[in-house]
């Protein structure tokens, strides 16, 4: 399975991609605690624990591609991929995350996502304006 999904931040691509690599950008951002790394190849957990995985591939202030995995995936599944690409324009950016590899049973990921990242994530930057 494989989603994509877009939403708008007002914030810079920089701010947004720093903050999601930054153990204490990420926690505050989300409200859950992550411990990331900046480096390709690190891995990271997120959410308390709850996902961890790896980062791929780095394009400063563009693009972050990541494995990626819960508690909630099998054994036997292989990690799913997150692709997040940052488009800035007039002081907010468009954010664009396509999660690949996802489960059969992953449905519930799409809403996690806004849910979870989204909607904390506006909060975060609209409070720091």
């Amino acid at each position: 399975m494989e989603f994509t999904l877009k939403t708008n931040i007002k914030a810079t691509a920089k701010q947004i991609y720093k903050s999601w690599l930054s153990t204490q950008g990420h926690t505050k951002m989300t409200g859950g605690t992550a411990f990331v790394s900046d480096k390709i190849g690190d891995s990271f957990t997120v959410w308390d624990g709850y996902i961890k995985g790896e980062n791929l591939e780095l394009e400063p202030y563009h693009k972050i591609v990541q494995s990626w995995r819960s508690t909630n995936f099998e054994a036997q599944e292989e990690d799913s991929k997150i692709e997040i690409i940052f488009n800035e324009k007039d002081g907010e950016t468009e954010l664009t995350l396509t999660h690949s590899n996802v489960p059969e049973s992953g449905e519930h990921y799409i809403k996690g996502w806004d849910e979870h990242y989204f909607t904390p994530m506006k909060s975060y930057f609209e409070f720091l304006k």
